[in-house]
């Protein structure tokens, strides 16, 4: 037995180490996990919030997208909240107590939307504030990785970045199925008031961060120097007006703000097709895991490759692999005996894979373009940015929508909606050449 225990602590440990990629195991990065790892398994409620709006309250596809892009709100004003946590901390903290508001308010939110809400104006009004509790949240963490990343090599970064990824796409993944399954069988509203449960892990897990009081901080860097909310944003202004910074995330926006067919795909598979809640449960399962295995294609073989090269790359791949949705819109996949369910089960398998290799790369840049100082403020920033090019691409995809006359029952002109969204992400290859060719923080050594 003497001989067992090292032994097996030894493989413990090493499992540990490959478990966290590389990452030390720290009671703040395990709280860290965690807040990312509740974010995944908020999706327990997704297709019942779509659902809900679509059903119990009867809104049409043009009022439904209305209330989803204001929800979306709170992720497009995100540098306020890393504004707010980096230059007004609370009893002396920047973090802990802003996770533990965060956690309590979406709890409270999620319990009042499975027992009071029952018309749209109400509902409109509790999924913003849920969206903020978890984008609040979000800005925490992810303050928290990048204070991380900026100390470290590319190589260590973007195994940080694909770790806590990863662990959203594992909560994720475990709702999955199981959000269609549950909505077979209970309503939407007990969902989600067992959805309310998870917001509370936020909150209890802010005491693991490791984080000393802000006047202490900056007591011991300079006893002169005094923080001020003025100084934050030249700060802020200061560096995000660089070409280092300002051109990939022009570049990024172009390509993200582009319009997108989610919204009258939606209406189509569910129906046209006639796809339920539980089969859409289980299109989630399949994207889920095509998302971790993404994360550790990029994580094993692309986290080194340059983000022009990669990044060019991606756009013009994910364009061409998105045109097979036309098999799909136009039944060309019956034509050659694929069934509906079989082929939409490849396609997002596929389409999810590579979405999760063009992303990383995105989250690792933006982490490596924030300075030391205002890491929260800057990249929440670049989040927003990102964001708002999501609420734009979806505002456009509503307007050719419409534009084309596809309505809940009428996809005849989908096919040309669908060529039209896939084309227009190649718009902004011209502009490659703003990505950096190597590591932004390489570069400031």
């Amino acid at each position: 037995m003497t001989v067992a225990l090292p032994r097996f602590s030894k493989i413990k440990d090493t499992f540990v180490n490959t478990l966290l990629l590389g990452n030390k195991s720290t009671p703040e990065l395990w709280g860290i996990l965690t807040v990312y790892f509740v974010q995944g398994i908020l999706g327990l409620a997704r297709l019942s919030v779509s659902f809900f709006l679509k059903d119990d309250l009867g809104l049409n596809p043009a009022q439904m997208s209305a209330l989803t892009g204001i929800a979306t709100l709170p992720w497009v004003i995100k540098p306020i909240f890393g504004f707010i946590s980096d230059s007004l901390p609370i009893f002396g903290y920047r973090r802990r107590p802003y996770l533990i508001l965060s956690g309590l308010l979406g709890s409270i939110v999620w319990i009042m939307l499975g027992t009071v809400v029952d018309d749209p104006w109400s509902a409109t009004v509790s999924l913003l504030l849920i969206s903020l509790s978890v984008a609040i949240s979000d800005v925490i963490v992810d303050s928290l990785v990048v204070e991380r990343t900026r100390q470290e090599s590319l190589k260590k970064a973007g195994s940080l970045q694909s770790l806590t990824w990863g662990t959203s796409t594992l909560g994720g993944l475990i709702t999955a199925y199981l959000s269609g399954w549950l909505l077979q069988h209970l309503s939407n509203k007990t969902i989600f008031v067992i959805t309310a449960v998870f917001p509370l892990i936020v909150a209890m897990v802010a005491g693991l961060i490791t984080e000393k009081s802000v006047n202490q901080n900056y007591a011991n860097k300079t006893a002169s120097k005094k923080f001020s909310i003025k100084q934050h944003s030249q700060e802020l202004w200061k560096a995000f007006k660089q070409k280092s910074i300002l051109f990939p995330v022009v570049f990024i926006f172009i390509w993200q703000a582009t319009p997108n067919a989610d919204s009258a795909f939606f209406f189509f598979i569910t129906n046209e097709l006639g796809f339920g809640p539980e089969f859409l449960g289980l299109v989630r399962l399949v994207t889920s895991i095509a998302a971790l295995v993404g994360i550790v294609l990029y994580q094993k073989f692309l986290k080194t490759v340059p983000f022009r090269r990669i990044l060019g790359w991606s756009i013009v791949i994910s364009s061409g692999l998105g045109m097979t949705m036309l098999l799909l819109v136009t039944h060309t996949n019956r034509v050659i005996g694929i069934s509906d369910r079989w082929f939409s089960l490849g396609d997002s398998l596929i389409l999810t894979v590579m979405g999760e290799i063009t992303f990383m790369p995105i989250l690792v840049l933006s982490a490596r373009l924030c300075p030391r100082g205002i890491e929260a403020t800057l990249f929440a920033l670049l989040m927003s940015i990102l964001n708002l090019s999501g609420l734009i691409s979806h505002t456009l995809g509503a307007l050719l929508t419409q534009w084309l006359r596809i309505t809940q029952t009428n996809f005849d002109n989908l096919w040309i909606l669908v060529i039209i969204t896939n084309l227009s992400t190649l718009l902004p290859l011209p502009f490659l050449g703003w990505l950096p060719a190597t590591d932004p923080q390489a570069e400031k050594l």
